[in-house]
């Protein structure tokens, strides 16, 4: 006879505290197994077998279900196609009800509405809540019902809103002992998933020694003002409200950063043609000149502009870039080499080991002024400016761009000034018509 059961499905809520999905599967009446799916569709488009994001979800699932197997449980972890996955545990097991936390990217959206329709054959209901934003993307709307496109009312109502209740934590060790009990599930290697390892450092969940100074700091590459919580936030190894609770009591700028994700995770599920398209439609005209010579020496961090490439090369090497010089670098490619913002997208995309499809394409069509709220498109970066600000003894470009004094240093592939008219006058073209 089968184990009638409730599942949790894992996605990006990687953590056993605080989970709003885990807390509600726990108070259901059934036993719950919580599962996880490496998703064959979204891995097999990784063209880099040395990924250190897939490395390090295995990382903590591992850890994930070490600290299950105290409560006598642990992780059935699968590596296939989620549809496949789930018409295999209905035939293992009599699943009741399964429990997830909303995702709002277009393919995860697709993938719930299929598994939602597969479950609905057998009479199971599927479950989902928020839990990777505090508020959702219905939530904080304009007096009118409409969602907001720019950031600044979208933040005042925000706050207006935002309750202590909001920011509460769920119990989930409240009900631990109504996990599914097992001896313990194999779980997939690296290899076995076709991967290899990575020498990228992950870095620790430790933020709170930045959060004060943070105004002060965070703009400035050189020093650690930053917390690199993003990569934890993006797989949900941190709690979202968490984070917020301690802007509130500390930092209204950190506070603010988070209410920027926010912003973008409404965009991308009010507007989700952004995820392809411009946001203002008129800028998908814009003649971009795409060249890939200049494409390939912009990946490499060879432009010749010691700001820009200290940035690209910092993002090859550690799979990480501070904000300040992602708008450096995002405002080179699309105005000095009038390169599509989608093709820094993509690379960032591969690249980044906090990869958000809602903040990196929001953050991509702001420097392109593409999107909402964006930077005019006559706001051109002058790199020679932002290094004389933000990293005046050149400390940081001393780190990543050892090699920008020397003779063999690239010439710039393009002179500013010249870069600046051309991009006006393309942009101011297609933008007048």
């Amino acid at each position: 006879m089968k184990d009638s059961i409730s599942i949790f499905w894992f996605r990006r809520d990687l953590r056993l505290n605080d989970n709003a999905a885990l807390y509600h599967s726990l108070k259901s009446n059934y036993k719950v197994l919580p599962i996880f799916i490496f998703d064959k569709n979204i891995l097999d488009k990784l063209e880099d077998k040395k990924d250190a994001r897939v490395e390090f979800i295995l990382k903590t699932i591992n850890e994930l279900d070490k600290d299950l197997k105290k409560d006598g449980s642990g992780i059935k972890v699968f590596y296939g196609v989620p549809k496949d996955i789930f018409s295999l545990l209905l035939k293992d097991f009599d699943i009741k009800e399964v429990y997830s936390n909303h995702d709002y990217e277009p393919y995860a959206k697709e993938r719930d509405e299929e598994i939602k329709e597969l479950l609905k054959k057998s009479n199971i209901d599927f479950y989902t809540f928020k839990d990777q934003c505090i508020l959702e993307y219905n939530e904080v709307l304009k007096d009118d019902g409409k969602p907001y496109t720019v950031f600044t009312p979208y933040k005042n109502k925000y706050l207006k809103i935002l309750t202590e209740d909001h920011l509460k934590p769920y119990p989930d060790k409240e009900n631990s002992n109504n996990l599914y009990k097992n001896k313990g599930f194999d779980i997939p290697t690296l290899t076995e998933m076709g991967f290899q390892k990575t020498e990228i450092n992950i870095p620790d969940k430790i933020y709170k020694n930045v959060v004060k100074d943070y105004y002060e700091k965070r703009n400035f590459p050189s020093i650690e003002g930053t917390s690199r919580i993003s990569l934890h936030l993006r797989y949900g190894t941190i709690s979202i409200r968490e984070l917020a609770t301690e802007g509130r009591k500390n930092s209204e700028t950190w506070l603010s950063e988070l209410i920027w994700r926010d912003f973008y995770f409404q965009i991308l599920a009010n507007f989700p043609h952004v995820a392809k398209g411009s946001f203002r439609p008129e800028y998908d005209k814009i003649k971009w000149r795409n060249n890939e010579v200049e494409f390939k020496a912009w990946c490499d961090g060879k432009t010749g502009y010691p700001i820009v490439d200290a940035g690209m090369r910092q993002l090859n090497e550690s799979g990480f870039m501070h904000n300040r010089v992602r708008m450096i670098v995002a405002s080179f490619l699309t105005k000095h080499l009038l390169i599509d913002w989608r093709w820094g997208e993509a690379y960032f995309a591969k690249k980044l080991l906090d990869f958000e499809l809602s903040s990196n394409n929001g953050g991509w069509q702001w420097a392109a002024g593409s999107g909402t709220d964006a930077a005019p498109y006559f706001r051109i970066f002058n790199p020679e400016e932002q290094t004389k600000k933000f990293d005046k003894d050149l400390k940081y470009i001393r780190k990543w761009v050892p090699d920008f004094q020397e003779f063999s240093y690239p010439k710039p592939i393009v002179e500013h000034k010249m870069a600046r008219e051309r991009c006006l006058k393309v942009y101011g073209e297609t933008l007048k018509k």
